[in-house]
């Protein structure tokens, strides 16, 4: 790939501005066009065939939810929303239909904001040009080999699991959102999440899980009683952790490290609940970009816990559960469909 060509969709001349230059700025990016509405974004994908379009879902004429079905089910196309933080629940919707990810919108005159926009804009669309080159690499791989990687997985042993970690990224709402709603009833154990969201998003999310899931589901908060039934997720910007209090289990909400590549990072949550559960512990690993939870994964498993990860067929992307197996701790590899099964059947709660 010699250049990720990047088509812009918004009405706001400002946003299409700031996203351009913004994007500009990232080596092997070229930004071929821009449209200000939906009818303008098809004719602009069909002109000049872009890698990746970014998104504003609110606009005239044609809005943005119908142009994103057209671009994703007819034309292949990756999708970055670009949403306002009051819009959590229509990015919600979005990535449900199809879009990879998103980024927050940036609002004019709020330069310190701006500033953390750009660089997750720049980090998703980096990562969006490792995914396309690594699924060409993919594609030019043996089908043989390909077969090897998928059946290099290990039988799991049965055991009574009180705790269920799951991590995951790009592609994680809708996969979770999966997951959890194909539970058919609120079993006895509990669950944390990782899943890589900025601050103002989570709250949202959670809500719109527990809606669909016997779980109760909602964003963690410090000092959260651990317990069967109920699923904690990571509030945007900041990492979980569990701690030991007493006789109890506890949540605790902390500020990321400095060191922190991810945030909610999967490793820290992983090797917080490692040496509290040992081999009552599951930790599982779905769709992403990156290699969060790679390092998590070996703790849990030193400590006698099992680990899951999401395979290639249904995985929006590769890289977290690629780089989780690579470690040599990932006891099965199963396709997103088979998760929650996989789940209750490595817990003792169910079979394959």
């Amino acid at each position: 790939m010699k250049s990720l060509r990047v088509l812009v969709v918004d009405d706001s001349a400002y946003s299409r501005r700031s996203i351009t230059k913004m994007l500009e700025g990232i080596p092997g990016v070229e930004v071929v066009g821009y449209a200000v509405d939906g009818e303008e974004g098809i004719r602009q994908a069909i002109s000049l065939k872009p890698d990746l379009v970014t998104l504003d879902l609110e606009m005239p004429r044609m809005d943005g939810f119908t142009l994103l079905r057209i671009l994703t089910n007819r034309f292949s196309l990756p999708v970055l929303v670009i949403s306002a933080l009051s819009d959590a629940d229509k990015v919600f919707r979005a990535l449900e239909m199809g879009a990879l990810d998103f980024v927050a919108k940036p609002m004019q005159g709020h330069a310190r904001e701006l500033s953390s926009i750009e660089q997750d804009l720049k980090w998703k669309v980096k990562q969006v040009m490792v995914s396309l080159l690594s699924k060409k690499a993919r594609q030019s791989v043996p089908v043989a080999e390909l077969d090897t990687l998928r059946k290099s997985t290990r039988s799991v042993t049965k055991r009574t699991v009180e705790l269920v970690a799951i991590a995951s990224s790009t592609g994680g709402p809708p996969a979770l959102q999966s997951i959890f709603s194909s539970f058919d009833s609120s079993y006895p154990f509990a669950v944390v999440v990782a899943q890589h969201m900025p601050a103002g998003f989570t709250k949202a999310f959670a809500d719109r899980l527990n809606r669909t899931s016997p779980f109760t589901v909602r964003e963690a908060r410090d000092g959260d009683l651990v317990e069967p039934g109920l699923a904690l997720i990571a509030p945007g910007g900041c990492n979980l952790l569990l701690e030991e209090a007493g006789t109890e289990i506890r949540a605790r909400v902390k500020p990321p490290e400095a060191s922190d590549r991810y945030v909610p990072s999967a490793d820290v949550l992983f090797a917080s609940c490692a040496p509290l559960y040992g081999n009552r512990m599951l930790a599982v690993v779905l769709t992403g970009m990156g290699n969060d939870g790679s390092k998590g994964v070996v703790a849990v498993k030193e400590r006698g816990g099992q680990v899951l990860a999401e395979s290639e067929d249904s995985a929006v992307v590769y890289g977290m559960p690629r780089e989780a197996v690579a470690t040599g701790a990932v006891d099965r590899v199963v396709p997103l469909p088979g998760i929650s099964q996989a789940i209750l059947a490595s817990g003792g709660f169910g079979s394959l």
